[in-house]
């Protein structure tokens, strides 16, 4: 070891370090540096199972790869990361030193500047590997209504960078290729603004965006139904295109107004606090579609709907088609309950609403495993398809074209057929019917893209989803 590094740095000093003596000092700065780490217990497990060996000293200061790495972490701002948090400056004067004939002057400088830099490097290239690869936020580390599969880094994934050969191959490997994204890097460079708000927020849109992208939740799958929560849209891919979008409205949120904004993302919309009625990030299957659906309402529901309307008009039930059920037994003549009591003891009550017009899930819902109880559904009342901002449901999906999904999710034959004809039905009975195959849903929250024609699209941050995630960056970083 001694020999090595004296040949690379003409520094006598270096003649007498040993493999030993490098040991017990790496040893003891891992042990009384761990607060500058970022993985402190995986890399302290690596060097203690491969006996202290400064493989980044030794197989990569003097080949250039030490010096590649900082040339991109200095290009970190180009992702929205700051190249600060990779410890860009601390380590290059290490390098310096090595590389100056002098730099160093002591035994116990020469090990304690070996350990040094093999430490920082080592957590350095951990974390801007993780960044790029799979977000610098765990998405539910932030968000309370995320439900949709993320992959993280592992010990194993975090410890390939000790065993990359090449560490300028290795970092340009793991740049994101995503079209998307760079055209979103490109905007960023630009400085691009979005009509209507700052440049200083659009940037900070873009970068909110940037992350959204690297984080690993995106479909695999050929084809799969994507609902965009601050669009306002849902979409069919197959093999990479749309080929079914409409109009979809979403549950209600908490900014309606644009309160919280990434303009000043320093206000107490920081944490994520969701509105009850918010729909949840979330990616689940297709099972299958009920026909002239019943509505099981629920309770929050009736607590605050419900029994006031029945209590303001007692033919309201009746002209909604709801049921009223107590222990299990419906009721048969709503009108004389006592509904002013009952807004105490609502929770004794069960409502279901019959299939037919007024039915608030329409003709037909679609079904998938969640934990928010959550479907795309049809709905009877047509209006808010025509607003701009369609935040209006109880946490559902309302869809524009519910039975051109189910055509497109079925195709042509007797399913969809009996699909069509029950819709159509005068005195309808729920019918469930299975998918042939289960096709993938993903509802998502993107508020910032760059489309097809090359312009930057921003939609307002309507549940305050944008400023949550920018101040945890913002914290990181």
């Amino acid at each position: 070891m001694g020999n090595i590094l004296y040949t690379k740095t003409k520094n006598k000093v270096f003649k007498d370090v040993t493999p030993e003596g490098f040991a017990e000092v790496f040893k003891k700065v891992l042990a009384d540096e761990k607060s500058k780490l970022a993985y402190p217990n995986l890399i302290s497990t690596y060097y203690d199972e491969n006996d202290y060996d400064p493989i980044f000293v030794m197989d990569h200061l003097f080949n250039g790869d030490l010096k590649a790495a900082i040339s991109y972490y200095g290009k970190a701002g180009e992702h929205g990361l700051d190249a600060k948090q990779f410890k860009s400056e601390e380590i290059a004067a290490l390098i310096n030193k090595f590389y100056a004939k002098k730099g160093v002057k002591t035994l116990d400088e020469a090990y304690h500047d070996m350990a040094e830099l093999e430490m920082l490097t080592a957590n350095s290239l951990i974390t801007y590997s993780n960044d790029l690869q799979y977000g610098a936020i765990n998405p539910k580390w932030v968000y309370a209504r995320y439900f949709t599969d993320t992959k993280r880094p592992d010990s194993v994934s975090m410890s390939q960078v000790f065993h990359r050969t090449n560490l300028k191959t290795y970092l340009d490997s793991i740049q994101p290729k995503d079209p998307q994204y760079i055209l979103l890097q490109k905007a960023l460079a630009d400085g691009t603004t979005v009509p209507g708000i700052s440049q200083e927020e659009t940037k900070r849109a873009i970068i909110v965006n940037l992350e959204r992208l690297r984080w690993k939740n995106k479909p695999t799958q050929d084809k799969y139904v994507i609902v965009n929560i601050p669009d306002y849209t849902l979409d069919v891919m197959d093999s990479g295109k749309s080929v079914l979008n409409m109009k979809v409205c979403v549950g209600e949120g908490r900014n309606k107004t644009n309160s919280y904004s990434l303009a000043a993302y320093t206000d107490t919309a920081k944490i994520d606090k969701p509105f009850s009625h918010e729909t949840p990030q979330l990616n689940s299957l297709i099972h299958s579609v009920e026909v002239n659906p019943v509505w099981n309402i629920p309770q929050s529901i009736v607590t605050k709907e419900i029994i006031k309307a029945a209590q303001d008009d007692k033919f309201y039930l009746a002209n909604k088609g709801i049921d009223v059920f107590k222990n299990g037994d419906k009721i048969e003549d709503t009108e004389s309950i006592n509904w002013a009591a009952a807004a105490k003891e609502g929770s004794d009550y069960e409502f279901k609403q019959k299939p037919g017009d007024e039915n608030s899930l329409g003709k037909i819902k679609f079904l998938f495993k969640n934990k928010s109880s959550v479907y795309l559904h049809d709905t009877p009342v047509k209006s808010a398809f025509k607003k701009a901002d369609r935040d209006v449901s109880h946490g559902c999906v309302r869809l524009g074209n519910p039975q051109g999904l189910a055509l497109n999710l079925f195709g042509t034959g007797s399913k969809y057929d009996l699909i069509a004809k029950d819709m159509a039905a005068d005195k309808p009975d729920p019918t469930t019917i299975y998918l042939p195959a289960k096709v993938p849903v993903y509802i998502t929250y993107v508020t910032c893209w760059t489309d097809a024609g090359g312009t930057l699209q921003f939609r307002k941050d309507v549940y305050g989803l944008d400023v949550v995630l920018y101040a945890a960056l913002a914290k990181n970083i």
